[in-house]
């Protein structure tokens, strides 16, 4: 399987998308990396300095959650449940990835 994944999961880690102009494309392909997180799960698909990376992209998929209307709701509430399933927030406490669990939780909070 890891040969199967291998070309996406290195195409969607470029920093032409990670730093991409557009919040969709990051929404977009934050939704795609948490899908391949929870496809690798329990390992994680990437080293500990990327992981980081993913998850303050993916963190920072949740900042308009509160945003019904948006295009993007629908991923970014997938990508809540993917990071909810595959408990990526204990991986983020591994990580020592603590102001970006205050960030998380932050956006959860203005969302309701």
């Amino acid at each position: 399987m890891q040969n199967a994944l291998s070309p996406s999961q290195n195409a969607l880690v470029t920093d032409q998308l990670f730093r991409h102009s557009n919040i969709d494309v990051k929404v977009a392909v934050a939704a795609c990396i948490s899908e391949i997180t929870r496809i690798t799960a329990p390992d994680a698909p990437y080293d500990d300095d990327r992981m980081k990376e993913v998850f303050q992209l993916i963190v920072s998929s949740f900042e308009n959650l509160d945003d019904k209307s948006s295009q993007s709701y629908v991923k970014r509430a997938s990508i809540l449940e993917t990071v909810a399933k595959v408990r990526s927030c204990v991986v983020m406490l591994d990580l020592e990835c603590d102001a970006l669990i205050i960030e998380m939780f932050q956006h959860f909070f203005k969302a309701i």
